[in-house]
C-alpha cells in the first residue's frame, strides 16, 4: 500500500464528468495539483454517497486552496456520470473499473459475504505537484468515513 512520502502510482483511467474522457494523473499535476484522490466502495450506497456529497459540500474551500478533488470507484464511468448527476457533484469521478488503480494503490477489500470482490477500501489521497503521496488515509472499516478536516489541512500544508 502506498502512503505518505511515496510516489503516486500514475495512471490512465476514464473521468466521468458530465462526459467520458481519458485522465492520467501525472498529465493533470501541473495545473491541477494538489490532487485529492478520494477512493470509495461504491456508488449508490449509503456512506460513499454520504461521502461524496460531503466532499462536494467543501468543493469551494478546496478549490480555494487550488486543490482538485477526484472521487474514484470501481464503477463504470456511465453509472459515475448518473451518481454525479443524482448527487449534483461538480467534481469528476474515476472509473477504476479494471481494479489497476485500486491494485496500484493497494488498497482492495472484499466483501466476500456478497460475493463482492477488489472493490476500493475507503482511502484518501491527496499528491503533491512533483506527484508524491502528501498525506493517506486508508480505512478497513467500509462504514468510516474520512476526517475531512485533517484533508483539508493537509492541502493547506502544501500551498
Amino acid at each position: 500500500m502506498v502512503t505518505t512520502g511515496d510516489a503516486a502510482p500514475d495512471f490512465t483511467a476514464p473521468l466521468a464528468n458530465g462526459d467520458i474522457e481519458a485522465f492520467t494523473l501525472s498529465d493533470r499535476l501541473d495545473d491541477e495539483a494538489p490532487v485529492v484522490l478520494a477512493f470509495f466502495p461504491g456508488a449508490f450506497t449509503s456512506v460513499c454517497t454520504s461521502e461524496m456529497c460531503a466532499f462536494q459540500d467543501r468543493l469551494a474551500a478546496f478549490n480555494d486552496l487550488d486543490a482538485t478533488v477526484y472521487g474514484v470507484s470501481r464503477d463504470s464511468p456511465f453509472t459515475l456520470n448518473e451518481f454525479r448527476e443524482q448527487n449534483d457533484l461538480e467534481f469528476g469521478l474515476l472509473s477504476d473499473y479494471n481494479k489497476e488503480v485500486t491494485d496500484d494503490y493497494g488498497i482492495a477489500m472484499d466483501f466476500a459475504d456478497l460475493g463482492v470482490h477488489g472493490v476500493s477500501k475507503r482511502s484518501v489521497f491527496v499528491v503533491d505537484g512533483d506527484g508524491r503521496i502528501a498525506y493517506s488515509w486508508v480505512s478497513d472499516d467500509p462504514g468510516v468515513e474520512p476526517d475531512y478536516d485533517e484533508i483539508e489541512a493537509a492541502v493547506e500544508d502544501l500551498s
